[in-house]
């Protein structure tokens, strides 16, 4: 994942020339405190929002982060992340302060030096699996030895693809994956130019309705969540905000579950698919558990790791279980849910 690569050396560089942050930077200060904590603030804010994360995507249309920092003269920003890895690349190269990704790339990121830590859970989606083009003659995996299949690297797509194949008893070695990013990887396949897709919704919902793809192999249990990330560093230096950042979070948590039309509406025209695309993802593959992460975000990722040992996704010095044990951290969230009940009182 040469990208990840180059932005993480990044990284690397910049904390040996110190611990201050480059000017204008997502940590830069305003030498103002938040209220009632004694913390500085940073100058902004800057979150991701993506297609795959419902809750960003109704926080961005209804201004309430804009309104929890304003009275701090803080700015807000939003990124848009088109898949995982993007999100990976935005955080560790400071382009963005909070991303959204599925817990299997923010595990192979911590794994690969990016010193991220989970906050918060933004869902639990069926988001992912194996499409073939309507008339393909894919009826199962073991049918994709020597074919073609479009994937983003470093997502949870890519990892789902990765299972399925070792279930099968193949490996990437027996097919060839053709790196795309989500949306592509929908054109790919639609136009005949891939045999399969480890697609994402919700332009896997997309295919299938408007261009008659099937779905020939899913698993739920293989999906990892909808992680929020930060970087160890900013929620050191910033925790109140990190807080802040979350109660805002479940607010639109809570929001989306109770106006699931509106919801509806607001993925349909960020993402520019249709309604009936939008109302299949939300209302038959798409979950808003606890956003506290724990034991079973845990376990989703550890059927992952001999994946990322067996296809080289980590370095072989990298002790895998130290490194998912390092990655959630619950008591941002936990924190916030409880100022918000106190709120409510």
């Amino acid at each position: 994942m040469p990208a990840l690569l180059l932005v993480l050396l990044a990284l690397i560089l910049a904390s040996c020339g110190g611990s201050s942050p480059p000017a204008g930077g997502a940590a830069a200060g305003t030498g103002q405190n938040a209220a009632g904590s004694g913390e500085a603030l940073p100058e902004v804010v800057r979150l991701d929002y993506a297609y795959y994360s419902p809750i960003s995507l109704v926080l961005r249309e209804l201004g309430w982060m804009e309104e929890a920092f304003a009275r701090d003269g803080v700015e807000v920003e939003w990124v848009l992340s088109l898949g995982s890895n993007k999100a990976n690349e935005h955080l560790a190269s400071h382009t963005v302060d909070f991303a959204s990704t599925a817990g299997s790339a923010a595990l192979m990121a911590r794994a690969n030096g990016v010193p991220l830590q989970t906050v918060f859970i933004y869902g639990q989606p069926e988001w992912t699996a194996l499409v073939a083009a309507a008339g393909s003659d894919i009826d199962e995996v073991a049918d994709l030895r020597g074919r073609r299949i479009a994937a983003t690297r470093g997502t949870d797509p890519y990892f789902f693809l990765l299972r399925s194949l070792d279930a099968a008893g193949l490996s990437q070695d027996d097919v060839e994956i053709v790196h795309l990013q989500h949306p592509d990887g929908m054109t790919a396949l639609t136009a005949g130019q891939v045999d399969a897709w480890a697609g994402l919704d919700p332009h896997m919902a997309q295919a299938e309705l408007d261009a008659g793809a099937r779905l020939f192999y899913r698993r739920h249990a293989w999906n990892t969540y909808g992680f929020l990330n930060v970087l160890e560093s900013y929620a050191q230096q910033y925790p109140h905000v990190v807080e802040r950042v979350l109660r805002v979070y479940e607010r639109g948590r809570r929001w989306v579950l109770e106006h699931p039309e509106d919801t509806i509406r607001i993925l349909s025209e960020a993402s520019g698919v249709t309604p009936e695309v939008a109302r299949r993802v939300l209302e038959e593959r798409y979950a808003f558990p606890s956003p506290v992460p724990g034991e079973e975000q845990e376990e989703a990722l550890r059927g992952i790791l001999s994946i990322l040992r067996k296809e080289e996704l980590v370095p072989a010095d990298v002790d895998l279980e130290e490194t998912l044990a390092g990655l959630l951290e619950p008591s941002f969230a936990q924190r916030a849910l409880q100022d918000l009940e106190a709120e409510a009182q």
